[in-house]
């Protein structure tokens, strides 16, 4: 029997599409609510740089569920991610010994083990949107990293293919579950510190055309297939150091791989923006570039139906400016006026603060204190998690559209709800980002 590795992509494609027709059944080991040892939900994870290994520690923790196989393009970091595994499982049994994680070098060859429910993606942005939409089709629930994706079309098709599909995805956008951000948004929310202006998000600039010089390539990376549907170009170690890095490389500065900071930290606090205005489902009506915009690293604007404005800042961390106060979040840091009368200074103090003002409120977000565990509790219920699909694609639409601005220089006008330029502004061709054959998303 062929490998999926050996597969055509039409070949492919007609296996996936010929799983996605059968009926969605439960797999019995996510039916009962009690985990039992032969009950888990069994995982696989996909690019094991240094954000996966984070979540691959993390996720062995948890007893309901069991680590079947990891992928990554390059081999040291393929069995670094196996040995991680067993040597934790080896620590775990009387007898000391453990083996049983498979590796792969090809994502289909996992997506296809049908004993996998579930996989972890942490790949280069621009890979997202194919391994996702292949899971999907596989039937297999989905934690894939922020951002969601590369372009607006993207986001799209992803969320098209987990909805009929019926797999539980959460975006990686881990703020969501954090006490601080969820206070301020649910403050926000509720009106405590007026009606809101504007919105500071500060995060890193956009992303620049890729124009690293070649460098010879070593032995045990697969670099066609790293580069996937980007753009053919010769090997980097900016892109994709080897080894087992401890860094988070700078592929994420390209705008063929990634969206520089306006996607990266963008995807968390714009994020959170969006959750504080209550925006989850839609996004801005128009986007203003900057004057500078070919050579500017902040300052485009974002304006909303209702008035709101928020602004792409320099820095770190998000500021809601009301009428009667304002808040200023970040991981870690929650600071909180009413009026002219700071009521907060610390993460420590949101307790204390949602105690006084949040006692009668009409308005309480999802509680999540654990991203993780919230999307295997979830891959239980069948519910849909704190950060959904959709909500990882609108988050993202803004920081593309971020993007768009400074990229292109145009003032555009936009139709959230339809995701589409109105008005005589942008162009088509801007919703995509460029796929090198056969890669494509549909």
């Amino acid at each position: 029997m062929k490998t999926i590795r050996n597969l055509s992509r039409r070949s492919f494609i007609k296996s996936t599409a010929i799983a996605a027709a059968a009926p969605f059944i439960l797999p019995s080991r996510i039916q009962s609510a009690e985990v039992k040892p032969n009950d888990r939900i069994t995982l696989g994870f996909i690019g094991m740089g240094t954000q996966n290994r984070g979540l691959l520690s993390g996720f062995l923790t948890y007893p309901q569920n069991q680590v079947l196989a990891v992928c990554d393009v390059d081999t040291t970091r393929r069995e670094n991610a196996k040995k991680m595994v067993e040597d934790y499982y080896a620590a775990k049994n009387a007898n000391g010994s453990y083996k049983g994680c498979a590796t792969y070098h090809d994502f289909r060859e996992l997506i296809g083990r049908k004993d996998i429910d579930a996989v972890v993606i942490a790949t280069p942005d621009h890979w997202h949107a194919f391994i996702s939409i292949a899971a999907a089709n596989a039937k297999k629930d989905i934690y894939c990293e922020k951002p969601l994706c590369q372009s607006i079309h993207e986001s799209q098709s992803m969320v098209k293919a987990v909805r009929k599909n019926n797999v539980v995805f959460q975006t990686g956008s881990m703020q969501r579950s954090s006490r601080e951000f969820r206070t301020a948004c649910e403050l926000v929310r509720n009106g405590i510190i007026g009606r809101i202006r504007t919105v500071d998000v500060s995060v890193g600039g956009p992303a620049v055309p890729c124009n690293l010089p070649t460098e010879p390539v070593e032995p045990g990376l697969d670099w066609d297939l790293w580069l996937g549907p980007a753009p053919k170009r010769g090997y980097h170690p900016e892109l994709s150091p080897r080894g087992v890095h401890k860094h988070f490389p700078n592929w994420r500065n390209y705008r063929e791989y990634g969206g520089g900071g306006v996607t990266d930290w963008g995807a968390h606090h714009f994020d959170i923006a969006q959750w504080g205005l209550g925006m989850d489902e839609s996004g801005p009506n128009e986007i203003i570039p900057p004057p500078d915009w070919h050579k500017a690293q902040s300052g485009v604007r974002l304006l909303y139906a209702d008035g709101v404005e928020v602004i792409h800042k320099d820095g770190n961390g998000i500021w809601f400016h009301g009428t009667d106060g304002k808040i200023h979040v970040n991981r870690g840091k929650f600071e909180f006026w009413k009026g002219a009368e700071q009521k907060a200074s610390d993460a420590h103090e949101c307790e204390a603060i949602s105690k006084e003002f949040l006692a009668d409120a009409k308005v309480y977000l999802y509680r999540s204190g654990d991203h993780k565990a919230d999307w295997l509790e979830c891959i239980r219920s069948r519910k849909r998690p704190i950060c959904d699909v959709e909500v990882g694609a609108h988050t993202v639409n803004v920081c593309q559209l971020v993007n768009l601005a400074y990229y292109h220089g145009q003032r555009m006008k936009w139709d959230p709800k339809n995701r589409n330029f109105v008005g005589g502004t942008g162009k088509s061709e801007w919703l995509d980002a460029p796929h090198r054959d056969p890669w494509n998303v549909a």
